[in-house]
C-alpha cells in the first residue's frame, strides 16, 4: 500500500516514548518505525512535543436529539476535539431514547455530517430489546439500573436478566449505570450531601452484586464508579471499570451546590480520596467523562429542582495530562485509561499507534500548561466546575490522518464518522 503521509516525532509506541515515523494511508496507520520512506506529505512534530493516540471517551451525553438547548453533536464534539478526544460514545437517553431500530436510525440521520470527531451511538437495554438487529449498528448497550435523565430504567431482575443476556449474546459490551433504584430515596434535597443521602453507596454495591450473581466474567462495564468497595466488587466479577474525574476531585463538604449535582452523586472526602488512590495505582480500567451538560439556567434552580449532570469532555483529559506533567500519574496510565482500554473494551480500531489502527493522534507540548477559562470552552452549556484548574491542552489533533486542531485552534472540518456505519 502506498504511503500518503508520514508523521514524525516522539510518539508513545508499545508503552514508551521514542522517536518514531508513522506512515499513513487512507486514514489508517500502515507502518511504524525509526525510518519510513515515501509519502507526499511529512509532518514533523519536533522534539518538544509528544504524539499520543487520540483519546476515546466511552461515555458522553451530547443531548442530541431532543435536548439541544443544553448541547448538540456539533458543540459537544467540538469540545471533545479540543481535548484530544478523537472518538466519543454517546449514550441513548436522548429524546426520544434509543430503544429500537427506528429511534437509532433517526438519531443517526439527525447527527450525520455534524460531528467533529468519530462517534458511536449506544442503544438502551429494554425488556423487549431486539439486540441481534441493533448490535451491528452500535458499539455497545447501556443499562440504567438507577433513575437518571430519561425514562429507560430497568431494575427488576425478572426483566433485567433476560434483557441483558440478550444484549450480551451479541458479543457487544453492556455499560451499566449501577445504582439499585430500589435503594434510592426521594426526600427533599438542599445540597449535595442531601443528594448523597438519597443515593447511598449501598445502591452502587447492591447493583454490582446483583450483576455479579448473574453475569460474572461477562462483557459488563461498570460506569462512573464512586467507591473503592464498588471497584473491588466489579474487578472480582471480571467486569471492566470506568471512573469520572468529578468523582475523584469533588466532595460534598467542599462542593455543596447544584453545579456538582450528578448521578451517581459525589461522595464524602474519604470516599473521594480512596477512589483517587485506586486511580493513581492503575486499578481502574477507563476514564469516561459522563459529559452531561445542562444550561446555566437549569443549574441555577433551587437544588432539589436542578437536574443532575456535569460537563467534562473538554476538560478531563487536559487535567489528566497535567497530572502527568506534575508526576502524579505516569504517562502510560493516562494513555491506557484514555485511549487503549476504551478502544479494546468496545472493539474499536482506535487507541494505539500501531499498523491497522486509525491515524488519530493527540499531540502535546508538556511545557505548556494553563488555567481553564470557562468562557473559552466550546460546550453550549456555558459553565464548568473545572474553571481555574490547571490543564495541558493538545497543541495538535489529527483524525484519520487529517489535522483538525493546530496551535490549539480548530482548523479542520466536521469529518467525524459513525464507527458503526
Amino acid at each position: 500500500m502506498d504511503i500518503e503521509k508520514v508523521i514524525t516525532g516522539r510518539a508513545f509506541v508499545d508503552g514508551e516514548l521514542r522517536y518514531t515515523e508513522i506512515g499513513i494511508s487512507d486514514g489508517r496507520i500502515v507502518t511504524v518505525g525509526r525510518l519510513v520512506s515515501g509519502g507526499d506529505e511529512r509532518i514533523d512534530m519536533g522534539s518538544s512535543r509528544i504524539i499520543l493516540p487520540g483519546f476515546t471517551d466511552p461515555h458522553v451525553h451530547l443531548r442530541d436529539p431532543g435536548m439541544t438547548a443544553k448541547e448538540d453533536f456539533s458543540t459537544g464534539t467540538l469540545s471533545a476535539v479540543h481535548a484530544g478526544v478523537t472518538c466519543v460514545l454517546d449514550m441513548p437517553n436522548t429524546k426520544p431514547p434509543v430503544t429500537d431500530m427506528t429511534t437509532l436510525m433517526d438519531k443517526k440521520a439527525a447527527i450525520r455530517g455534524r460531528s467533529h470527531v468519530d462517534y458511536g451511538l449506544f442503544a438502551a437495554v429494554t425488556p423487549n430489546i431486539n439486540a441481534k438487529m441493533l448490535a451491528p449498528l452500535v458499539p455497545g448497550f447501556k443499562l440504567f439500573m438507577g433513575s437518571t435523565t430519561g425514562n429507560i430504567l430497568l431494575n427488576d431482575d425478572e426483566e433485567l436478566v433476560p434483557a441483558v443476556t440478550n444484549a450480551l449474546s451479541t458479543g457487544k459490551r453492556v455499560s451499566v449505570h449501577a445504582e439499585d433504584d430500589s435503594l434510592i430515596t426521594k426526600e427533599t434535597e438542599n445540597c449535595t450531601r442531601d443528594h448523597l443521602r438519597n443515593r447511598p453507596a449501598k445502591a452502587e454495591w447492591n447493583a454490582i452484586s446483583r450483576l455479579a450473581s448473574h453475569f460474572k466474567g461477562q462483557r459488563i462495564n461498570i460506569c462512573h464508579l464512586t467507591t473503592s468497595e464498588g471497584l473491588d466488587m466489579a474487578r472480582a466479577a471480571g467486569f471492566t471499570t470506568e471512573v469520572t474525574l468529578h468523582h475523584m476531585m469533588f466532595d460534598v463538604d467542599r462542593c455543596p451546590g447544584a453545579e456538582y449535582k450528578v448521578n451517581p452523586p459525589i461522595r464524602d472526602i474519604a470516599a473521594r480520596d480512596a477512589l483517587f488512590r485506586r486511580f493513581t495505582a492503575g486499578d481502574i480500567g477507563m476514564i469516561g467523562t459522563d459529559h452531561a451538560p445542562h444550561t446555566v439556567e437549569d443549574k441555577a434552580q433551587e437544588f432539589d429542582a436542578a437536574p443532575g449532570g456535569i460537563p467534562g469532555v473538554e476538560t478531563t483529559m487536559p487535567i489528566i495530562m497535567n497530572m502527568v506533567r506534575k508526576d502524579i500519574i505516569p504517562l502510560d496510565l493516562a494513555v491506557r485509561m484514555g485511549a487503549q482500554n476504551p478502544g479494546e473494551a468496545f472493539g474499536l480500531r482506535k487507541g494505539r499507534i500501531a499498523p491497522g489502527y486509525d491515524a488519530d493522534f493527540a499531540i502535546f507540548d508538556m511545557r505548556e500548561s494553563r488555567r481553564i477559562e470557562v468562557s473559552s470552552l466550546h460546550s453550549k452549556c456555558g459553565h464548568s466546575p473545572y474553571g481555574g484548574m490547571e490543564a495541558v491542552f493538545p497543541d495538535t489533533v489529527i483524525i484519520r490522518g487529517e489535522v483538525q486542531v493546530q496551535d490549539g485552534e480548530f482548523c479542520g472540518e466536521r469529518k467525524g464518522v459513525d464507527i458503526c456505519g
